[in-house]
């Protein structure tokens, strides 16, 4: 007898495998109609006909809904002090974020908020960010580091990672993003910044495995290719993973670096073109795009469609931050891949499921609906998958399952 069984699910829609998809069969995913999933013990054991399902010492009624794999949010900046409410006005009148970071505003501010904040105040209001995630349908997330710049900072956000992944339900996967900025007490010494990163800090987050990757800012005005790729080879040398932001604002290099290195994944990509494009298919590189953010800064989308058509595998990513984008709702993010990428639904689905788990390298265990795979499911209140693209603004999602287990909506704390 199974754990749990889910069963008369009127459309189980997923993609399959443990790699991600790139390319033309991002869009091929399982569609099973009258399905039911059953779990032993945290793992999924069947996948098939209602009709044939076995039994469950628990078992849901899905009442001929759509299930989906849990959503993986795979870029965030989770843990920050403050908020960046009074930069909104600048930016509607036009202010170049590089302006704002110049004057003092952006990472910046939010560094100093950070650095003033307990590590239990951030705990704390991460976990009630997570909570509210948790209710969407993210089921596991990414979290970058970057608004501590110094040692003991930069530690304090990842130790709050670290605590938050071990109280769960959520999982965290972190990502030491020192490589932010250049703080204010290194203004005139941007090596001395880089040694610290390269000698201190890395090998630091390295031993106390406060991290898995290391991400770079590579942009105008903030770090150069040649600045990341120092900083990326001493992460990798301690057996750190590689992202990079790369083309967010200009194409410098960003991307073309991530092939090069063969990076997990290249972020952002807004002003990417054929070139980056090819490169980084040809290196299995993950684009995570990032629509929210274009939305909420009046910024051209990325141009995903050229992405696929060159053969890269894309996902699709909250940008959750106090100043480019204050919401962590990757329902709408999906909305948005559609709207603003013209990627199609099973496209978008692809985007934040399994290709999503592939860009934190956690393909093998979540992101799909298959035997062997961690039970991270959702029950939408939808018949169909084009119903859940179709109406933004809402959440749609009517039960979490996580690691087996169904999730309380209402206080977001599993069921036991």
């Amino acid at each position: 007898m199974a754990s749990l069984v889910i069963t008369n699910i009127g459309l189980l829609a997923t993609p399959l495998g443990s790699q991600a998809r790139p390319g033309a069969c991002q869009g091929e995913i399982r569609l099973l109609r009258d399905a039911a999933v059953a779990v032993d013990d945290g793992t999924i054991s069947y996948v098939g006909s209602a009709a044939s399902a076995p039994s469950g010492a628990t078992v849901i009624d899905a009442e001929g809904r759509l299930v989906t794999p849990g959503l993986v949010d795979c870029h965030t900046h989770l843990v920050f002090g403050g908020w960046r409410q009074h930069e909104f006005s600048q930016r509607l009148d036009g202010v170049p974020y590089l302006d704002i970071l110049a004057a003092g505003g952006g990472i910046l501010a939010t560094m100093r908020a950070t650095r003033q904040a307990t590590e239990q105040a951030l705990t704390d209001k991460t976990g009630r960010i997570l909570n509210n995630m948790l209710a969407g349908g993210v089921t596991m997330c990414e979290a970058k580091s970057g608004y501590g710049l110094s040692v003991e900072q930069e530690c304090k956000q990842l130790r709050v990672v670290k605590a938050l992944n071990e109280r769960g339900p959520m999982e965290l996967v972190s990502t030491f993003l020192g490589a932010h900025a250049l703080p204010p007490e290194y203004a005139d010494n941007r090596q001395g910044y880089l040694d610290l990163l390269c000698d201190t800090l890395i090998p630091l987050v390295a031993h106390e495995e406060l991290a898995s990757y290391c991400d770079v800012f590579c942009e105008t005005g903030v770090f150069s290719p040649a600045e990341a790729r120092q900083v990326l080879i001493a992460a990798r040398r301690h057996g750190l993973g590689c992202k990079i932001h790369a083309d967010e604002i200009d194409a410098i290099g960003g991307s073309l670096l991530a092939a090069e290195l063969r990076a997990t994944s290249a972020e952002h990509l807004l002003a990417s073109g054929p070139q980056e494009h090819r490169q980084l298919a040809a290196a299995h590189v993950i684009g995570v795009l990032l629509p929210a953010t274009s939305l909420f800064l009046g910024k051209p989308y990325a141009p995903a469609r050229d992405m696929l058509d060159a053969g890269m595998a894309i996902a699709v990513a909250s940008d959750f931050n106090p100043g480019s984008s204050p919401s962590g709702n990757l329902q709408l993010c999906m909305n948005l891949a559609c709207l603003g990428y013209g990627l199609t639904p099973a496209e978008t689905l692809c985007a934040v499921t399994l290709n999503a788990a592939a860009a934190i390298g956690r393909a093998d265990r979540v992101g799909t609906i298959e035997c062997g795979k961690q039970a991270d499911l959702l029950i939408w209140e939808a018949d169909d998958l084009d119903y859940i693209f179709y109406r933004f603004g809402t959440n749609l999602v009517q039960q979490v399952i996580k690691n087996g287990r169904p999730v309380d909506k209402e206080n977001n704390d599993e069921d036991h």
